[in-house]
């Protein structure tokens, strides 16, 4: 398989990515997160989680294999165009 190909596969889905990344966070942000103030700490021992914490869990994955997927897409731009 072609490396230019497999490079604008892993782009459109790193872009995709951080449209999800994105709308994820403008559409479930509470405008609270730097604003210093906020009641405490949230836990979900022996409990079900929250909606809150399944968000937090998908925003966590969606970052970590948007990071992932850009040094991917680094490797193989520095294997193409140092040709």
């Amino acid at each position: 398989m072609d490396l230019n190909l497999i490079y604008r596969i892993i782009l459109g889905v790193g872009v995709l990515i951080a449209l999800m990344l994105t709308a994820l966070i403008f559409f479930t942000g509470k405008g609270d997160a730097m604003s210093g103030g906020g009641s405490g700490v949230r836990t979900s021992f022996k409990g079900k989680s929250s909606f809150d914490d399944k968000i937090s869990n998908v925003t966590l994955i969606l970052g970590g294999s948007f990071f992932l997927l850009m040094v991917i897409l680094d490797i193989i731009s520095n294997k193409i165009f140092t040709k």
